[in-house]
């Protein structure tokens, strides 16, 4: 699976599964319900589906530019924390809005997000390039390095 279908495939299931990992925790965080941070949820997925798309298609414009084609762990970490770091500077404010809590207070309920989604997010790359497989930018310079050369 590859371009669109791939992103469209990896932000789906992303999503899904963090929205319930983050409508969970900001519930036992806030010592709200469910009923409260569950349409908060689904609000920063949207975001999140949104930005997510867009930061992985930059992402990829930058890899296809490295020399390297291997995504080590170096470069899984770096794609997790620059993701969370683009989506905190949009949710800190949105949080602290729907809660009605200061944004000092939003930004230490959502520590426990920045703490875990990249965790999360790192976990889920890593399965979902071996169940789909990698990109095809990754597949064609392996493919190029194995060929001996004439």
């Amino acid at each position: 699976m590859q371009g669109t279908k791939r992103r469209v495939t990896y932000v789906f299931f992303y999503e899904v599964l963090s929205f319930f990992i983050c409508a969970m925790i900001l519930a036992a965080l806030s010592g709200t319900t469910l009923s409260h941070t569950g349409p908060l949820s689904i609000l920063i997925a949207v975001i999140a589906v949104t930005v997510n798309f867009f930061y992985n298609y930059v992402f990829e414009l930058w890899e296809k530019r490295q020399v390297s084609k291997t995504r080590t762990v170096k470069r899984r970490v770096a794609h997790a924390i620059g993701f969370q770091l683009v989506l905190i500077t949009i949710l800190i404010p949105l949080i602290a809005w729907w809660m009605q809590i200061s944004l000092v207070k939003a930004f230490l309920l959502d520590f426990s997000l920045m703490i875990i989604i990249p965790c999360f997010t790192f976990i889920y790359n890593y399965l979902f390039d071996l169940i789909f497989g990698l990109p095809s930018h990754l597949l064609e310079s392996k493919e190029l390095n194995a060929k001996p050369n004439h």
